[in-house]
């Protein structure tokens, strides 16, 4: 899939796809008006919903109800590189969610097909090219 990217003004960055723009901005400090979520923010929020959607589509697979379920995604600096070092994914079910199903449910999650790009990342070829 085609994205293309382009510069509508000050510190914003979008990425259009499909039907699709994802807006990006960067906080005032950074030289923007944090009118929307940093690049990096988003590529935090694509790990935990993804892994969001297998919970969902577990639950939906068994009947399950999801009200209440949560996940909760920490990132944790590493504090020699000051990069991210760990995510935690934390699913947060309500009493009444079957215990049988947590191991499951994890296991479920884990299946994130951004989490397994991470761990086995792609080669990246950049380079600049003249129009026309």
């Amino acid at each position: 899939m085609d994205m293309i990217i382009d510069f509508p003004g000050g510190a914003r960055v979008d990425a259009h796809f499909g039907p699709y723009t994802v807006m990006t901005d960067q906080p005032p400090q950074g030289g923007g008006e944090g009118s929307a979520p940093t690049p990096f923010a988003l590529f935090l929020a694509s790990l935990g919903t993804c892994a969001g959607i297998y919970v969902l589509g577990f639950c939906r697979q068994r009947g399950l109800p999801t009200e209440g379920i949560r996940v909760v995604q920490r990132a944790v600096p590493d504090p020699m590189t000051g990069m991210i070092g760990r995510v935690e994914l934390e699913i947060q079910v309500p009493p009444a969610f079957p215990e049988k199903y947590h191991e499951a449910l994890v296991r479920s999650a884990s299946q994130c097909a951004v989490k397994k790009h991470l761990e086995h990342p792609p080669a990246f070829d950049v380079k600049a090219v003249v129009q026309g």
